[in-house]
């Protein structure tokens, strides 16, 4: 939990710090958010009382004290605000709507054709975005943006530049084309840092000051929160898990190494692996089921990213690190399993402390409803670039 500061010129990142414990709390009063962050009560108090009247947070109920009368319990009140979140896969296009609790209200999935051109993919997903809250009849006064999850790099201004997996996508301005098609304002990210978005946000690392998140879809990649912080990188570009190499012979990776954790554990390469013509899906479920071949081809690439994780525990000195995305599958707990019992073995650090692994509930989804947090986050989240700078 971040803390806070009394000292002047800071209001609006105090604001921040407080609807931050209240939103990860799920209902906490005002005597314990000024003892997480570190504001005095009467901090507190102004904070709270101007979150009351802008309706981002309501009194719910109470909670009895060790002396004098009942605390008071908020909560962020979850109909205060809306995000329609859009991930673009190469294969698929997920778009979800969720509250400001982090809750999904609506989903949406529609398959994708390799041959759509940009612009005519850009389009859908305003079409989605648009479908999804006409559905669910939220009005636009409510809607505080969309997100957009997608693959990377991406630079400052939300331009594509060269994503290896979607040829004819060099240089699409997507963030601004979204931005027009749908007429809200859209914050962007690749789509493992807006996984890790929403797991801090609505999953389980809600009060985890730092973890990170290995994210499994098309491709394999990460996201870090650092610190109570986003660690995004000078390029925005940090956290590229898939570009460890853990087979230093195995096959050349697109980016011009050699075994990568993406080379070998991708669900392209898995498929290859076992060469029976099998596709993923039905690959994870047979392995899930104990067919003997489909069950050695997921636990060597269970071994793959148990190495990768290992170097990643013993660089950043990490206690969570959460595994999610659609191509976990029926296989989840497999890859946990291996995963978890690697850092607790082979870490640098591992008697000074131990390495939680968990696998995301919001997996299949992460990175849609990770979009749609991008919006929260923005909007909500302390930030210490803020707080420093001026």
């Amino acid at each position: 939990m971040q803390q806070g500061t009394n000292l002047p010129k800071v209001g609006s990142y105090n604001r921040a710090v407080v609807l931050e414990a209240i939103q990860a709390s799920g209902g906490i009063s005002r005597v314990q958010i000024a003892a997480v962050t570190g504001l005095t009560a009467q901090t507190v108090s102004v904070i709270v009382r101007r979150l009351l009247e802008e309706g981002l947070v309501v009194e719910d109920g109470s909670a009895p004290s060790s002396g004098g009368k009942p605390r008071t319990i908020l909560r962020v009140d979850a109909r205060a605000g809306y995000a329609v979140g859009v991930h673009f896969d190469p294969q698929e296009l997920s778009c979800v709507l969720a509250d400001l609790a982090g809750n999904p209200v609506a989903r949406l999935h529609q398959p994708l054709r390799e041959q759509i051109g940009p612009d005519t993919v850009i389009r859908r997903m305003a079409r989605a975005a648009r479908r999804i809250l006409r559905e669910a009849g939220v009005p636009d006064g409510k809607v505080l943006g969309v997100g957009l999850a997608c693959p990377g790099p991406l630079d400052a201004d939300g331009v594509m530049v060269s994503p290896p997996r979607l040829p004819g996508w060099d240089r699409v301005p997507i963030k601004g084309l979204l931005q027009e098609y749908t007429r809200f304002p859209v914050t962007v990210d690749n789509d493992a840092t807006a996984a890790a978005i929403g797991e801090r946000w609505a999953g389980i690392a809600r009060s985890a000051p730092g973890f990170a998140y290995l994210y499994l879809g098309t491709g394999i990649g990460g996201g870090l929160i650092l610190d109570n912080q986003v660690y995004r990188g000078s390029s925005l570009n940090a956290a590229e898990f898939g570009h460890i190499t853990v087979e230093p012979e195995g096959p050349e990776c697109y980016c011009g190494n050699r075994g990568c954790v993406e080379a070998v554990c991708c669900p392209s390469a898995i498929e290859a692996a076992l060469g029976n013509g099998a596709d993923h899906a039905a690959i994870c479920a047979a392995a899930a089921s104990g067919e003997p071949e489909a069950r050695r081809v997921i636990e060597r690439v269970a071994q793959r990213l148990a190495d990768a994780a290992v170097s990643v525990v013993n660089m950043l000195d990490i206690e969570l690190l959460v595994l999610g995305g659609p191509a976990l599958r029926e296989v989840g707990e497999i890859y946990r399993q291996v995963i978890a019992r690697a850092v607790a073995e082979r870490p640098l650090a591992r008697r000074l402390h131990g390495v939680r692994v968990e696998t995301s509930p919001i997996a299949a989804d992460a990175a849609a409803i990770g979009a749609a947090s991008l919006v929260f986050h923005a909007t909500y989240a302390p930030r210490l670039g803020a707080l420093l700078s001026g």
